[in-house]
């Protein structure tokens, strides 16, 4: 029998590091993060056990990895989707409504996620990671951002911030008026992407056009009736 050659070899490590991602989502959302060994990572995956250590420092990295590829396949999934359309508002709302409807849908995944980036070591940068800045990035492009690199690192904070404020234990912010003051901000008409069942909140006072020159300040302040 002839050895594999390295594309093909490349292919199988490929598959295998995707099965671990693939299995630490399922389970961190079935049990919880404590909950969850990297044994039991493994055994979902069908892999070895030394593989987990091979690709991954540690269960946060592959964890933080692993939440990315589910953020990075769920948005170009939604931006992607039928009917297809090239239109950068549209293709705005639709990444705004896939991150935030994550967070609705996985909420004990995605929360696990948001502590995880608070702790010592931080964001971590991975190929999944990289993915996810590349739909957004373009997202901002096609938006027609006057200065994509100052626009991106807001979009993704503000995507974090509401996220969070989702998912805040105790003192949870509604999905409509999260999703209104993002919508807001960039001028989108609230039945773009995949509007909540609920109508859009009123009371806030329209914002200032967020595509400004670079260096230009943005309105950010709203008043509520």
């Amino acid at each position: 029998m002839s050895p594999r050659s390295p594309s093909v070899n490349e292919e199988l490590r490929r598959r295998s590091r995707e099965r671990l991602l693939q299995a630490t989502v399922e389970l961190v959302s079935e049990r919880g993060y404590e909950a969850t060994k990297l044994g039991d990572i493994a055994d979902r995956a069908g892999a070895a056990r030394g593989l987990v250590s091979y690709y991954f420092p540690g269960k946060r990295q592959l964890l933080q990895s692993a939440v990315h590829r589910l953020m990075h396949l769920t948005l170009a999934a939604a931006l992607d989707r039928e009917p297809h359309t090239e239109d950068g508002r549209e293709r705005l709302a639709r990444a705004v409504d896939a991150i935030l409807g994550l967070a609705v849908d996985r909420p004990r995944l995605m929360r696990t996620h948001m502590a995880g980036i608070l702790q010592a070591e931080g964001f971590v940068q991975c190929p999944e990671q990289q993915r996810l800045a590349e739909l957004l990035r373009d997202t901002v492009e096609r938006y027609g951002s006057a200065d994509v690199d100052q626009e991106y690192p807001l979009l993704r904070a503000l995507l974090m911030g509401a996220v969070f404020a989702l998912l805040m234990p105790g003192a949870p912010m509604p999905l409509p008026a999260l999703r209104a003051e993002l919508f807001q901000r960039y001028e989108l008409d609230w039945d773009l992407g995949v509007p909540p069942d609920e109508a859009p909140p009123g009371g806030t006072q329209p914002r200032e056009p967020p595509r400004l020159a670079a260096g230009e300040p943005y309105a950010v302040e709203t008043q509520s009736k």
